[in-house]
Formats: C-alpha cells, structure tokens, sequence
C-alpha cells in the first residue's frame, strides 16, 4: 500500500461501522514500530512473542545489534515481521555505502543515516541501494528528539530545532532522500516539505500520563499522527509496561481513533 494511502486513509460509507473500526485498527497496528531497546536477544524475543499481535513492525537499534549481532534479525523477519534497523550511519560516503549495501542484505525494511552527514553522504547511501530487489526505505535523521535549544547550543548550533530539521530536510530531499526521522513537533513542515509520498517516522511519542524520560520534544500517539506521521515508534511505555501488550494495544486503540 503506497504511503500516500496509509497517511490519507478514506473509508467507503457503504462499509459497516464494525468494519471501519477493524479497518482503523488493522492500520494503526501496521504503523506502530515497537523499539526493541533491551540489552540481550533472549530479552528482546521475549517482547516479540508478547507483543505478536499488537504490531507488524519491530525497531533495532544500537543496544541490542551491538550485544547480539544481526543474528538477531532473522527469528523476528521469520515471524512474518518488519524490521526498521536504527543504528544512524554518519560517516564518510564511501563506508555509509557499504553500511548501507551490507544492512540491505539483512533483510530489514528501514533503515536510518544521520542527515548531518552532508548532500554526499545521503546521495551514497541512495546509491548504495541501486540494483537492490525490493530495497529497504531510507531514512534519515534529522535533529534527535532527545535535543532542544540549549542541547542544540552546546554543541554550536544556533538555530532553533524546527529551523534544524527544516533545513536538514529540504538537504535530504535535493538529495534524493524522501524519508525521515524527526520529532512530533515538525511533522507537518515536513509533511509539506516531502509530500504525500514522503515517509516520516516519528519517535519521541508518549501516551498521556507516561513519564517523558530523556526526550525533549514528544506528542501523543493521536496528535503525532493528525499531524502527518507515517509511522510511530514507541519503546519504554510499551516495553516497560507491567504489561506489553496491554499497553501497545491502549496505544493502537488511540491510533485508530486518529485514523
């Protein structure tokens, strides 16, 4: 299904009521991304088989391919799941091409790079993937949602963060690039900056009344998709939950609603 139609969802007024709300629900499930942040496999298989029918796709980030390699790829693609590889390539063109080249091969259907890496380096990683069948979306990572004005200014960038990611963005896309990752707070700039085809993914999601920890620029579930989102990742007030799927299933019921 093309992104335009996810983000765009109509529904005939023919349809029974009850089959709009299973329609809604299927959606929101295929646009949430559960971020598997555990520190071992065993750990994050646990969350897979817990959280089987609450969503299609399954985020590994930096945590846990470091401790278990991409061995840990293959039990959750088996499973008839996505994987959105998040380990942010930012180097020079030439080894970001082969990042890219090799996580490709993996199998995973996302996979990020660092915008800050320059025009150059975004144009070797698009193409890296020439020639690829089926190739993976490309994502890249504009500001960190965990990053506001003063974060920003020590480490000299003067900007405000929606300027950042604005001027990150329009980069990407004279790149080539039409898919990224940016907080709630500039999904529609970029929204209108990519179009109905570009795919934006959105972290730094919290549901009402769950603890913000280290991010700084958030949105609900709901608000993040009337605003434009493609798809929402969400880790700790899912996978810390006393009950994951409880608590995933809370969240794709907002989603629908949204829908």
């Amino acid at each position: 299904m093309p992104i335009s139609e996810r983000h765009n969802p109509s529904f005939s007024s023919s349809r029974p009521a009850v089959a709009e709300s299973g329609d809604r629900l299927q959606r929101a499930r295929e646009r949430l991304i559960v971020a598997l942040d555990v520190p071992d496999a065993a750990g994050a298989l646990a969350l897979v088989n817990r959280l089987e029918g609450n969503c299609r796709w399954f985020k590994v980030g930096m945590e846990l391919f470091t401790a278990a390699g991409p061995a840990i790829l293959e039990p959750i693609i088996e499973r008839g799941h996505a994987v959105f590889l998040d380990l942010k390539f930012h180097d020079i063109p030439n080894t970001v091409a082969g990042a890219v080249r090799s996580s490709a091969a993996l199998g995973v259907r996302m996979l990020t790079v660092h915008a800050g890496g320059g025009p150059a380096m975004l144009a070797a990683a698009l193409k890296a993937l020439d020639g690829v069948e089926n190739p993976p979306q490309l994502l890249a990572v504009t500001v960190l949602t965990s990053m506001d004005g003063p974060q920003l200014g020590s480490v000299g960038l003067s900007r405000p963060a929606h300027e950042q990611v604005e001027l990150l963005a329009r980069m990407g896309v004279s790149a080539g690039v039409r898919g990224f990752v940016c907080s709630p707070e500039e999904v529609e700039n970029l929204r209108e900056i990519t179009g109905p085809e570009g795919v934006l993914v959105i972290p730094g999601i919290r549901p009402a009344g769950a603890a913000v920890g280290d991010q700084k620029r958030i949105a609900t579930p709901a608000d993040a998709l009337r605003r434009g989102a493609s798809y929402l990742v969400v880790g700790r007030p899912i996978t810390q939950a006393d009950d994951p799927a409880e608590a995933a299933e809370a969240i794709v019921q907002e989603m629908a609603e949204a829908l």
